[in-house]
């Protein structure tokens, strides 16, 4: 006798031929897409709602070949695992969390030997949320230090630097009511040129900041000259104008690479240093450094205590609540490579920046202006011959294969100048480098049989991270 199921009930999911995107359950939110501008009226299962977020999410670049940031996009695994374990720490809760807080404390004093800072014991720091944030910090001690030493603190005060600065150096200005006072680019010099930097200066200068590593180009600007140049005014006028290194990238390049160029706290006008642990650092993001020389860099003032996480808590930043994890992952970082590791791994970005710039050359149809021997970052143009195609035709053709590459113009006074640019990070390794090639020579045909670059707003850059 055959045997014969009860009636089914209404409210019984149908069998799914595909176990999850066959599901036609409301709970479940996939019989239809989820609202995106209002929560939702009931929770989502974690697994769908997970499906959901990663699905829109294949829609972003591949981060590994992204050539225009800075940022680390990979990290051993290890690393990963320590940043895994340490996310649900508040990094200010010093007293809750003072093991985190001692890996801080030791990063800053690492960074503080490296730099050569005259007794590092005396150097002061702490971690911020990236270099922006870091320069911030900087430019609000220059502005407090100025004010102290000024005739009349009501004036407005300047802060000098090339046209060539990071946006956060503009940012910093905007909301501190301080007047950017700009070396413009001329000819081949793409970043500031120290006697012209002096020129600029006055009674009412905070400070003139130092870009080791410039944003546009990948060269260093010329520390040691500003000093000298900032130190011949003071013979001439009595100013004594701090100096503000923003080394973001080649604060963790120029130490292994170049032992020889002196451009930190070797200069005893250098104040105060930036970098980013999440660039040339190696470590994801977020997570920046400030260092100032001494305590009378860093005006006393400036620092807040607080005694309501349990126990007396000195801090200094924009932020108060942050993940711990990125310090930690610092830490590892550090104890990890050590110098020679750091060597080993810097020197190998810049052989691949090297390499690559060289190959590009050697394709004919581009002009190097650097080549990778300072930042492990070059720029190139398309060469005088060149008509049918222009850099931003390149950038978004590259783009078509995968490739993130950002074109732009450069600043007054070279707004003529419109580049490509590669950064290379630890992560891009020859055999990726070997690939870029490859689809850039396929493209060059095509790019050569064109009437002309396309017609674009070439104010716009596309895709300029830094």
């Amino acid at each position: 006798m055959a045997l014969h199921e009860g009636p089914k009930k209404r409210d019984e999911r149908p069998l799914a031929v595909n176990p999850f995107f066959g599901e036609a359950n409301p709970v479940s939110g996939m019989a239809e897409a989820p609202p995106k501008h209002r929560l939702p009226d009931g929770p989502t299962p974690p697994s769908t709602a997970y499906q959901l977020v990663h699905d829109e999410l294949m829609l972003d670049g591949n981060s590994r070949l992204n050539l225009a940031t800075f940022v680390t996009t990979w990290m051993e695994p290890q690393a990963g695992v320590l940043m895994a374990e340490c996310r649900d720490k508040n990094m200010i809760d010093k007293d809750e969390y003072p093991r985190t807080a001692e890996l801080e404390r030791r990063c800053v004093a690492m960074l503080a030997d490296l730099w050569n800072a005259p007794d590092p014991s005396a150097a002061v720091g702490c971690s911020t949320t990236g270099s922006s944030e870091a320069c911030m910090l900087a430019g609000m001690a220059l502005k407090r230090r100025w004010k102290k030493r000024a005739a009349d603190p009501t004036a407005r005060p300047n802060l000098v630097m090339g046209v060539n600065v990071q946006v956060c150096w503009d940012k910093f200005c905007n909301f501190w009511e301080v007047e950017p006072r700009l070396v413009p680019m001329e000819g081949d010099r793409f970043h500031l040129d120290p006697q012209a930097a002096a020129e600029l200066c006055d009674e009412n200068t905070i400070g003139v900041v130092g870009i080791l590593g410039s944003t546009f180009d990948g060269s260093y600007e010329p520390i040691a000259d500003l000093c000298g140049a900032l130190d011949a005014l003071q013979e001439r006028t009595g100013l004594d104008i701090p100096v503000h290194v923003d080394g973001a990238s080649g604060g963790m390049i120029a130490p292994f690479l170049d032992e020889d160029l002196v451009w930190d706290f070797r200069l005893p006008r250098v104040a105060s240093i930036n970098t980013s642990g999440h660039k040339y650092g190696l470590v994801y993001p977020g997570v920046g450094w400030a260092l100032w020389r001494d305590k009378e860099a860093l005006p006393e003032e400036l620092v807040f205590r607080v005694n309501y996480l349990g126990g007396d808590m000195p801090t200094f930043a924009l932020n108060f609540s942050r993940p711990g994890a990125q310090v930690v992952a610092q830490y590892y970082t550090f104890l990890r490579l050590g110098r020679e590791g750091f060597r080993a791994v810097q020197q190998s970005t810049r052989d691949v920046a090297r390499s690559l710039a060289d190959s590009v050359e050697a394709l004919g149809d581009f002009r190097l202006l650097t080549r990778g021997d300072q930042l492990p970052v070059f720029a190139f143009t398309t060469g005088p011959d060149v008509t049918s195609y222009d850099v931003f035709d390149v950038s978004r053709r590259l783009r078509e294969r995968g490739w993130l590459v950002p074109a732009y113009t450069f600043p007054p006074n070279r707004e003529d100048l419109s580049v490509v640019r590669l950064v290379c990070r630890n992560g891009f390794s020859s055999d990726l480098a070997e690939l870029f090639i490859d689809d850039l020579s396929q493209l060059l045909p095509e790019l050569r049989r064109q009437q002309g670059p396309l017609t674009r707003d070439k104010t716009a850059a596309t895709g300029f991270h830094h």
